[in-house]
């Protein structure tokens, strides 16, 4: 074999292995777990005042009734929706998707 045969081969062998890998290469990532939070509002509030909290006190929020609930993946904003109830459970209907890009500039 000649030089020329064995650079075509090694670049065959390494197209190959990119492919392969390309193949299964979302699959290593689909059984990965991410930590999904739906978030209605936040609060801030003096410890005295949370040693202070029972059943029935309320917990002023900063969000506004109707306002977009924000959905969190590892802790980074990936959208936005409403509340929905499905089958007596709740879920979340997606209004705004944050674009990709917008995604990297939050990663800092």
């Amino acid at each position: 074999m000649n030089d020329t045969n064995l650079e075509n081969g090694e670049a065959a062998d390494a197209a190959d292995s990119k492919n392969k890998f390309d193949e299964r290469g979302i699959d290593l990532l689909l059984d990965i777990p991410l930590e999904v939070a739906v978030e209605v509002g936040r609060s801030r509030i003096l410890v005295r005042d949370l040693l202070q909290l029972q059943e029935g006190s309320l917990v002023e929020l900063d969000k506004l009734a109707g306002e977009p609930l924000d959905l969190y993946v590892n802790s980074r904003l990936i959208a936005r929706g409403e509340a929905v109830v499905v089958n007596d459970k709740f879920g979340l209907r997606l209004t705004d998707v944050v674009s990709p890009s917008e995604r990297i500039e939050n990663l800092g």
